[in-house]
């Protein structure tokens, strides 16, 4: 992806000219498809009123869901079809869908209407592209101009268009011609390098591809694309040099070690675009990556669902999509992008990783094991994929299951003579401590603070485990204070040292500082019924049993409830001394008392 400094301003004024013919519309994205289990049927769609149908599409709207709300408006539509606001609803639905054979149609329709509209122009340029209607495509595209980045694309596009009517000198001229933004020039030398050399023009190629590494040297596709014009072009070590000079600022990125893989095995390495419709896919996909980076997701979503139009197989779209999906929480569209990767391109296992974290998000997590252990399997020193497997098992409270796992990552980075990390010990001792392996939690957390000795988490969780155990208390208090004084807001570890507090029979330092935590979490079940404890301990009983209710109904786990409820019915004994029972309740990620 290009790491170019885009104006978010400019980006804000040409998302919002972009999608502005479709009002309100425009923030919409796909959502759960699991929702669409009471979805209703062609049948019930049919026989929907017009207004039932339209508001069932706002809804859906407003909830971010556009195949819903593509459905909803398509269905309106057809009891309605001379209006022109829905028939415009429908397609900026559909083509945020990614249904972009429906969303041509509609443009159709649009443009019969309103032959001024900018997406439609887009939409329907972009699919006569496709369609290797090249002259038409232009005049189309062409008219899809407004704003630095509808410009830039446009003119891309445009330039794959006049290649692919074999008029490469027009294209490098148009291009050439357009000015703008500082942030211009580097999509302009890529998409001309990469033109050129499919054009057979190679030494001009290389010149422009060799200008754009200059401009930005991090550009993971310009990288790449000097560094395979290199290969063909030059020689190997030159090539192997740009490859492993990214592998200095970025690590171990698949696509680059792959590179380096094919040019130490003495191959050529091939365009990075084979035609003008990859080309074209690889211009909306640059600058839509680009725009989900830096807020502009609903432009962003046009131009990756258009590149995927043209190269369905596009694995950097599919991923930049999939982020995209991830970003406004809807995870499982980002879980069908995931599973749309070509089994045999680099990122595979990239997406693999991140479909699991996704699964497991819509509680699929057997799924996302499943996922994570083959490809631990594959690889059994994936350093990312253990961490991820690890964080499903501890998430899914699989304790023994997530402290062997840890353990292997610990072992994978003293085989390969890596740096130590404190985050596989913290882990793993948390998984220890929650088996009841009290001893090993102990030295692992121990060990992360030898790495990490100031590393405020730690600190919390040693520190209060210590007091639940009535050991080291001066040493504790100061630990769990110290981890306060680094992260006061962290609603988390200020509920620790109340609780601490508590423990120790401070009650008066417990419940202000537990109020504190309240304020901070004021939704945590836990430490709501802490301070409910806290409240008791001082008699203030009407309090306590408020707090109690309200952590009853924050939905506590499971083990807790029966001790909640009858905490409100009874109260706590006058004589009791706070159980380790009751105190043993530890956030699952270790982030609290």
């Amino acid at each position: 992806m290009l790491s170019i400094r885009l104006n978010r301003l400019a980006m804000i004024v040409a998302a919002a000219t972009l999608l502005a013919p479709s009002g309100p519309v425009a923030a919409q994205t796909p959502d759960h498809p699991t929702e669409t289990a009471q979805f209703p049927s062609a049948k019930d769609l049919r026989t929907m009123t017009t207004s039932g149908s339209y508001l069932a599409a706002r809804h859906a709207s407003v909830e971010r869901d556009a195949m819903s709300a593509a459905t909803f408006y398509r269905s309106a539509l057809r009891t309605d079809p001379k209006n022109n606001e829905l028939l415009d609803r429908a397609f900026i639905s559909s083509l945020a869908e990614g249904d972009i054979a429906i969303a041509v149609k509609l443009a159709d329709r649009i443009l019969a209407i309103d032959k001024s509209n900018r997406v439609a122009r887009l939409v329907v340029g972009v699919h006569n592209l496709k369609l290797k209607k090249y002259a038409v495509a232009q005049k189309n595209i062409k008219q899809s101009i407004r704003g630095p980045i509808t410009d830039l694309v446009a003119t891309l596009l445009a330039g794959w268009a006049d290649y692919g009517a074999d008029d490469t000198k027009q294209a490098v001229a148009n291009i050439d011609a357009l000015t703008g933004p500082e942030w211009y020039p580097i999509f302009k030398d890529l998409h001309l390098g990469m033109l050129l050399d499919l054009a057979g023009r190679n030494k001009e190629a290389g010149a422009r591809l060799e200008r754009a590494y200059k401009l930005d040297d991090s550009a993971l596709r310009v990288a790449d694309a000097y560094a395979r014009w290199l290969s063909r072009n030059k020689d190997g070590a030159a090539a192997l040099a740009v490859y492993e000079a990214f592998d200095k600022k970025l690590a171990r990125h698949p696509l680059i070690q792959e590179g380096i893989k094919e040019i130490k095995a003495g191959k050529k390495l091939p365009q990075l675009v084979s035609s003008p419709q990859t080309g074209a896919a690889e211009a909306l996909y640059g600058i839509g990556a680009s725009l989900t980076r830096r807020g502009g997701e609903d432009l962003a979503l046009v131009y990756l669902q258009l590149a995927l139009y043209l190269s369905p197989d596009h694995s950097m779209a599919l991923l930049s999509l999939a982020d995209l999906y991830e970003s406004v929480k809807k995870p499982e569209m980002a879980i069908g992008v995931y599973q749309r990767v070509p089994v045999d391109s680099p990122l595979k296992r990239n997406a693999q990783i991140q479909l699991a974290t996704n699964l497991d998000a819509v509680d699929r997590s057997d799924e996302a094991i499943k996922i994570l252990r083959g490809v631990t399997e594959q690889d059994s020193s994936d350093l990312e994929a253990i961490m991820a497997l690890g964080n499903v098992e501890r998430g899914r409270k699989k304790f023994a299951d997530c402290a062997k796992t840890y353990g292997k990552g610990i072992d994978v980075i003293a085989e390969t003579k890596g740096k130590p990390n404190w985050v596989y010990y913290y882990f793993r001792g948390i998984c220890e401590e929650r088996s009841k392996n009290w001893g090993k939690a102990e030295a692992d957390m121990k060990k992360a603070l030898e790495i990490q000795p100031e590393q405020p988490h730690v600190l919390n969780y040693l520190g209060y485990s210590w007091i639940d155990r009535g050991l080291n208390l001066d040493e504790a208090m100061k630990m769990i204070k110290h981890a306060v004084d680094q992260r006061p807001d962290d609603g988390y570890i200020v509920d620790s040292l109340g609780w601490a507090y508590y423990r120790i029979g401070n009650y008066e330092e417990a419940v202000k500082t537990l109020e504190r935590a309240i304020n901070l979490k004021p939704e945590d079940p836990t430490v709501n019924d802490h301070l409910g404890d806290a409240y008791w301990r001082v008699g203030r009983t009407l309090e306590a049993r408020f707090q109690w209710a309200h952590a009853r109904d924050l939905k506590p786990e499971a083990e807790e409830l029966p001790k909640i409820e009858a905490k409100i019915e009874k109260g706590l004994p006058a004589d009791e001394t706070p159980s380790a029972a009751s105190a043993d309740k530890k956030k699952d990620d270790g982030k609290g008392g």
